[in-house]
């Protein structure tokens, strides 16, 4: 019997688009975003800057303009332990730990991605995804009364949880069931302007950290920002302030490069929406809440163990000298302490091979006569390998962190501090958390192999 179960590339991309699809309706200013987005990358790999870039052809380029990461908090173990399964069936597995209380935010968090190399190639959909941390609502009666809302809450429909358990129980979805899910999943993920606490309670909870508030409030968990990539952030980032969007003043992360590494970042700031909340009387009054944000991100190379090390070193060396602040009045004198003390990260694709700082696929070239067990720098030299960055797939907790803070504001920063808790993580997952440097190091020794196996088969027939 044919199996005619659509695959879970298939699913996840059709969630990709349907997803991006509601945020266009609920967030207007998304589709003016992903507009800038798709023509400066348009206009980089028209030019001659492109193949500075090192991208595999086809793999590298081809999945651009579907890219999008989205971001989702949920306020309890079995919330996310049911998104674990539903993204399971997207082909979507939890990749990293972050603990984001060491910049003041009360969550702790994974993301779910591919890990195969072909399935990224074919849809890289990610979602970050952070699970509140309880334990920081400093207030018994209100970490209570927060318990007790979180726990009277479903933010799955029935349909979608039959589905999860069929898919789980026959191998997969067909056709029909997939279109389904992916229509019955994308309601956790949709914007409810109706709270589910009082006025009252939901100052409380603002005035302990806004994002507990954000968890906490709402019937669901809803999408906070989905994220399109581009080749260009700086392009970007003029041209959304041309477009009047109140772009943040600083892009995260490292400097503008000639070989991007790891993830830059910036956004428009969080929308003051207006929210119901339910009174004593059976009415409603209105208030606002500021959550969602549109968010852009340029993708550099993976960096190893090594390369993370001299990364983390220098921006801490950055940061001792000038943080950016959140009003932007600094921004020059920021941009240039990183641009300085970057200088120290070597900016060639050779020297970040050759120093071991950063992840590559080799790539097969046109010489094809030489020893296929020569070493890798023998390869290299003589044209039979080429090196094309591996592209780093994950976040960056510090920089996914200070794009919430900036986004909310300044004064939005306070001093939750918590050692890192990943087995209650995992516990509550019910799985463990894959390493992304062991992925990044498996796709980087198979491409290896391949080209070896490629040398050997050309040595047979010659």
């Amino acid at each position: 019997m044919t199996n005619t179960f659509k695959s879970p590339n298939e699913i996840r991309a059709e969630f990709s688009a349907a997803m991006s699809k509601m945020y266009k309706s609920e967030v207007p200013a998304y589709g003016a975003l992903v507009d800038i987005v798709t023509q400066i990358n348009a206009d980089v790999l028209t030019s001659e800057n492109a193949q500075k870039l090192n991208f595999t052809p086809g793999e590298d380029t081809q999945r651009i303009t579907q890219e999008r990461h989205g971001a989702i908090r949920v306020g309890t173990a079995a919330e996310l332990k049911m998104l674990g399964r539903v993204f399971s069936i997207m082909g979507m597995m939890p990749v990293g730990y972050y603990d984001l209380s060491v910049a003041s935010v009360p969550v702790h968090a994974t993301a779910f991605r591919p890990i195969a190399r072909e399935d990224l190639a074919e849809n890289p959909f990610r979602v970050f995804t952070s699970l509140l941390r309880l334990e920081l609502i400093e207030d018994e009666e209100l970490r209570e009364k927060a318990r007790l809302t979180l726990q009277k809450r479903r933010i799955f429909t029935d349909r979608a949880v039959e589905l999860t358990e069929q898919a789980e129980r026959d191998g997969g979805l067909n056709n029909m069931d997939s279109h389904q899910f992916v229509a019955e999943v994308l309601e956790t993920f949709r914007w409810h302007s109706k709270a589910c606490i009082d006025p009252e309670t939901f100052e409380a909870l603002n005035a302990s950290h806004r994002l507990i508030a954000d968890i906490v409030s709402f019937k669901g968990p809803h999408i906070n920002h989905l994220t399109p990539r581009t080749l260009d952030i700086d392009a970007a980032q003029a041209a959304m302030v041309a477009a009047n969007l109140p772009a943040k003043a600083i892009v995260e992360g490292p400097p503008r490069r000639d070989c991007p590494i790891l993830l830059r970042q910036t956004a428009f700031k969080a929308l003051d929406e207006a929210v119901e909340f339910p009174t004593d009387g059976g009415g409603w009054a209105t208030g606002h809440h500021t959550a969602r944000f549109g968010e852009i991100e340029q993708r550099g190379a993976a960096l190893t163990q090594k390369g993370r090390e001299l990364y983390d070193q220098l921006l801490a060396e950055v940061r001792s000298q000038i943080l950016p602040a959140g009003d932007g009045s600094n921004t020059e004198a920021y941009v240039q302490t990183l641009q300085a003390v970057f200088t120290r990260f070597p900016d060639t694709w050779e020297q970040l091979h050759e120093q071991g700082l950063a992840f590559f696929k080799y790539i097969p070239g046109d010489n094809a006569s030489v020893d296929p067990e020569g070493s890798v720098e023998e390869l290299l030299a003589s044209g039979a390998v080429l090196l094309s960055p591996i592209i780093y797939e994950d976040f960056l907790p510090v920089s996914a962190a200070g794009i919430f803070q900036s986004n909310l504001g300044d004064e939005a920063r306070h001093d939750h501090q918590a050692a890192s808790s990943r087995t209650h993580f995992e516990d509550a997952l019910g799985k463990p958390v894959a390493d992304e440097f062991d992925l990044y190091a498996t796709t980087q020794s198979a491409s290896l192999a391949f080209c070896r196996d490629h040398l050997r088969h050309h040595h047979k027939v010659a």
